[in-house]
């Protein structure tokens, strides 16, 4: 089969290519947001409402409550 003959270009093809090329450089590619990495033993300060029943048996124990009751709540995570 015989090559077909190119058309001519016109104004308006250039311009359709100029600005595609355009687009193509200025236009930003969304990067994805920064995975956060998490260490162990980092903790994080939280607002958590706990009934007043629950925070009085942690609190019993003493001092270390906060630590009893992470604990508690990693076992409970199953880890």
């Amino acid at each position: 089969m015989p090559d077909q003959p190119r058309r001519p270009r016109t104004l308006n093809d250039a311009r359709t290519e100029a600005e595609a090329a355009f687009k193509r450089t200025t236009t930003k590619v969304a990067e994805a947001p920064p995975k956060k990495t998490t260490l162990p033993g980092v903790k994080e300060l939280v607002s958590l409402r706990i009934d007043q029943d629950v925070l009085q048996h942690f609190q019993e124990g003493g001092p270390g409550w906060q630590d009893r009751i992470n604990d508690a709540l990693r076992k409970a995570a199953g880890k």
